[in-house]
């Protein structure tokens, strides 16, 4: 049913995958679907960039690092899933990156709504809002 399945994850919280992983290792074991890992390291200040180039590529080389040290930890190694670090808006990213690997199906976690996220809107609900493909939001 699903080919490919696509795990957003914050390597800096381990709820983002705690329970997210799983669910999706179970579906990519069920289907034979292709697992694709990524995170998302989120926009600079494009004055900040212009002074510190080498940082930001510091930032993207650690979350790749990250990335796959999770992978390493979570996952079985006969699924070999992608890893994707994308750059910008978080949920932006994976709608972008979820059209560009022709994604299926979108694994993700969300934690219960605070105040914050009811004038803000967490990126959890935006990605189901704007997503083309189905979207599970796992709770944490």
């Amino acid at each position: 049913m699903y080919k490919k399945i696509l795990v957003p994850i914050d390597v800096a919280h381990e709820s983002s995958w705690r329970k997210a992983i799983p669910v999706a290792v179970e579906l990519a074991s069920k289907f034979e679907s292709e697992l694709l890992i990524t995170t998302v390291v989120p926009e600079m200040d494009a004055g900040l960039l212009s002074y510190f180039p080498p940082a930001y590529q510091w930032l993207h080389e650690k979350a790749q690092d990250k990335l796959a040290a999770v992978a390493k930890q979570c996952l079985p190694e006969a699924l070999n899933p992608a890893l994707i670090v994308g750059d910008g808006s978080i949920w932006r990213e994976i709608i972008r990156i979820a059209k560009e690997y022709d994604v299926d199906l979108i694994v993700m976690a969300s934690h219960r709504p605070e105040m914050k996220d009811y004038l803000v809107g967490p990126n959890a609900g935006a990605v189901v809002r704007h997503a083309a493909c189905s979207v599970l939001v796992v709770r944490e």
